[in-house]
């Protein structure tokens, strides 16, 4: 994921704000229309507000739970192995040994040699000087996955169940009326991307919405926004005013397509050659873009992004649950199978 450092204060200090503050937002019955301050006759609402603070608040929120499911999976662990031991009267170092340590093969010298081998490129010694290492790694490794074997068989037949809750899922609200999109306007799934021209990682993500698209047909549609961050991609914004220009003539996917499936420099003459590839008109593609026709569409994404927190791209929401850079497959059908378990 392409990012730029961010020019304020840190997530934390972000995080400092009044219990009062954050409660009173939660409770607004209409935060369009609730005013915190007015600035020169113009009014900062509390949606405002939420807007801005509520990604780092629901990541805070999310790391909180992942610290208490770790301490708690540790201590659910620590209570199996313990009253497993009592039940069989012996020591927790012995049960160990009998359940864990004395079920591992010891790892033989080819499958050192053949760790050596794999990833001779990134070990700048020769394999005698590693070998001892190589060896204690794949070692632990062994231990880890008995253990977690052993483990999962405690808890099966110790019928374990947990309370702790992950928070709920964080959604933001997007526009994105005339925005243009792939799949069903009416789908009850919207992803909608954020993305650079130049971003070599949007570029990376595009076969997986191809995928999905394809996997969930009629049920998804893909919005497309610009953030082209030119502080380090100074082309990014005049291909996307060049891609709004391609829509005009109903090719704004077409040229979508074209400028990731090269990494040109996407200079003035590429962005001509790739319209004429597509089937424009070069004439009516030419007058639009030198007039700066979709500079203010262009700008409305990017303050739409800076307003959400936005500091890198791919930004990839699912009906406004941030998945944050590029994912596996999997991450992705994950939520959009919630979503439409939740729409139904």
């Amino acid at each position: 994921m392409v990012k730029i450092a961010p020019s304020r204060s840190s997530l934390l200090n972000s995080l400092i704000l009044p219990v009062c503050l954050v409660c009173s937002l939660i409770a607004c019955r209409d935060p369009d229309k609730t005013k915190l301050a007015v600035v020169g006759g113009d009014a900062i609402t509390a949606r405002e507000v939420e807007t801005a603070i509520g990604r780092p608040f629901a990541q805070l929120h999310q790391q909180i739970y992942d610290l208490q499911r770790q301490k708690l999976d540790e201590l659910i662990d620590e209570k199996l192995l313990s009253d497993e031991a009592k039940r069989l009267g012996v020591s927790l170092a012995t049960l160990l040994e009998q359940e864990v340590h004395g079920k591992i093969l010891e790892v033989t010298d080819s499958e050192i040699s053949a760790l050596y081998n794999a990833n001779k490129g990134r070990i700048p010694v020769e394999l005698e000087k590693v070998h001892n290492q190589i060896r204690d790694l794949l070692q632990n490794q062994r231990t880890e996955a008995q253990k977690r074997l052993y483990l999962k068989s405690l808890r099966e037949r110790a019928k374990v169940v947990t309370y702790l809750k992950p928070p709920p899922p964080f959604r933001v609200q997007i526009a994105v009326t005339g925005a243009p999109f792939k799949g069903l306007e009416s789908a009850p799934v919207t992803i909608v991307k954020f993305e650079d021209f130049q971003c070599p990682f949007c570029r990376q993500i595009q076969p997986t919405f191809a995928e999905l698209l394809s996997r969930y047909n009629g049920k998804l549609r893909v919005v497309h926004k610009d953030l082209p961050l030119e502080s380090i991609h100074p082309r990014a914004r005049a291909a996307a005013e060049a891609a709004r220009c391609a829509g005009e003539q109903g090719k704004f996917w077409s040229y979508h397509d074209k400028l990731y499936a090269s990494a040109a420099t996407l200079s003035p003459e590429t962005l001509r050659v790739y319209a004429k590839e597509v089937g424009l008109d070069l004439g009516s593609f030419e007058r639009c873009l030198s007039s700066g026709k979709y500079r203010d569409s262009v700008q409305k994404d990017l303050l739409e992004g800076a307003k959400l927190g936005l500091t890198g791209t791919p930004s990839i929401f699912i009906n406004g649950r941030e998945i944050s850079g590029v994912q596996p497959l999997e991450a992705f059908t994950s939520v959009i199978d919630e979503e439409l378990v939740r729409t139904k």
